[in-house]
């Protein structure tokens, strides 16, 4: 086990009605402080979306995680939230919030790669 590495991660949830608890799974978070790895997938499936909730705005609801991305992976259009260091963005995204992009709680794990464990955490929760 010396050659895996503990790591976070949350998965990217759609909440179209905080009021009603229900949502649908869009992409996962992932962070490995030894390696100083965040990054995230996600995809938002319009259709999927549109018929678990018909009232949805799915042009603002993508730009909220695009929103998301851009301050996981620190770029500069993504506001002060993305300058700061990766463990402080990390644990901003995982805040409980009551919005309709939240995360779930955070979960622990070991891997080796954190790309090979994000695509697979992914591919089981939102695919």
């Amino acid at each position: 086990m010396q050659d895996r590495s503990l790591f976070e991660y949350a998965v990217i949830r759609v909440v179209p009605r905080v009021e009603r608890e229900e949502f649908m799974n869009v992409g996962v978070i992932l962070y490995c402080s030894k390696h100083k790895y965040l990054k995230m997938l996600y995809k938002l499936d319009a259709d999927r979306l549109l018929a678990f909730a018909k009232d949805v705005d799915v042009e603002v609801i993508e730009q909220n995680l695009s929103s998301f991305k851009r301050i996981c992976d620190g770029d500069k259009d993504g506001g002060p939230i993305a300058e700061l260091d990766a463990p402080s963005r990390f644990r901003w995204l995982t805040a409980t919030r009551s919005t309709v992009v939240q995360t779930s709680k955070v979960h622990p794990g070991f891997c080796k790669d954190g790309d090979n464990e994000l695509q697979k955490l992914f591919d089981q929760l939102v695919n």
